[in-house]
């Protein structure tokens, strides 16, 4: 892997961070800003504090937003943190 492609799956990646966190904070009424929400903050019980409609949220958000359609297959630790979620949109949308 050459160093261009390195920065442009950074830059990919640093996309995808901002847009899920934006997309948060707007569909879940989060009293935040972008900057404000790290990383690996958990999404629920300790951290940000959703609930199981928030999940659905989510759910609706992913497929709205990425086109991806999330299935019961599906690893859920994908709703650990905002970034497991930019993996598992990674991930998927890799295969399309």
């Amino acid at each position: 892997m050459n160093e261009n492609s390195v920065l442009e799956k950074i830059e990919q990646r640093k996309l995808i961070l901002n847009k899920v966190k934006c997309g948060l904070i707007e569909r879940l009424n989060l009293n935040r800003k972008p900057n404000q929400i790290d990383d690996d903050t958990p999404l629920f019980s300790t951290g940000l504090r959703l609930d199981s409609v928030d999940a659905t949220e989510i759910l609706v958000f992913i497929n709205d937003v990425f086109d991806i359609q999330v299935s019961e297959g599906d690893d859920p630790s994908y709703m650990r943190n905002i970034n497991n979620m930019v993996s598992f949109i990674l991930m998927k949308k890799s295969f399309k």
